[in-house]
């Protein structure tokens, strides 16, 4: 996997912490500089730890599904795609269910880093059946949702909430372009 596709997909799964970011921003008053850049931190450090736990699960498997890969790559990119576009339908469809009335706290920012991060962790089994190197790719998903993270919740600040389904949404298209793309690739 080169490293084109390690970013689309860094981007891609960063989407949903982007999302949330923006919720975050928008919705909590007590939501300052200092949550910010601990959410993104959060969301960094969640979404690049998942798929070294889903790396190590999918290559103790790898012998035995090997020549699956690309039908791996397309099953779990697809469903992670597909969820994420369906979120971001019901947010749009029901845009007041959006922000929350409670304090922003540790214990929900934590509960938010391991609810966005399934997704990598599934994406971490890809990379093991794909032989993708897990150093950059961890690195590359890291940095990349740190930074969307800490600009949505900017934006979630200064802008319209209808932004995090245009995030889901986009978010869920790049990862169903990238499982179809290493699929088509490997048939061909």
């Amino acid at each position: 996997m080169g490293i084109i596709t390690i970013i689309l997909l860094a981007l891609g799964v960063a989407m949903d912490a982007f999302a949330v970011s923006i919720t975050n921003g928008l919705c909590y008053k007590n939501f300052g500089r200092k949550e910010a850049v601990m959410t993104a931190l959060t969301f960094g450090v969640f979404q690049a730890g998942m798929p070294v736990t889903g790396y190590f699960i999918g290559s103790a498997f790898y012998e035995a599904i090997a020549f699956l890969d690309h039908w791996f790559a397309l099953f779990l990119l697809g469903a992670i795609g597909v969820n994420m576009i369906v979120e971001g339908l019901k947010t749009y469809r029901n845009p007041e269910d959006c922000c929350l009335t409670e304090d922003f706290s540790w214990k929900l920012l934590l509960t938010q880093g391991i609810a966005t991060s399934i997704d990598a962790l599934a994406l971490g089994i890809s990379f093991a059946v794909m032989r993708t190197n897990i150093v950059l790719a961890i690195f590359c998903i890291g940095i990349i949702t740190f930074f969307c993270s800490l600009f949505g919740t900017f934006l979630g600040k200064r802008f319209d909430r209808y932004l995090k389904e245009k995030a889901e949404i986009f978010g869920g298209c790049i990862l169903i372009a990238i499982g179809l793309h290493i699929f088509m690739e490997h048939l061909i």
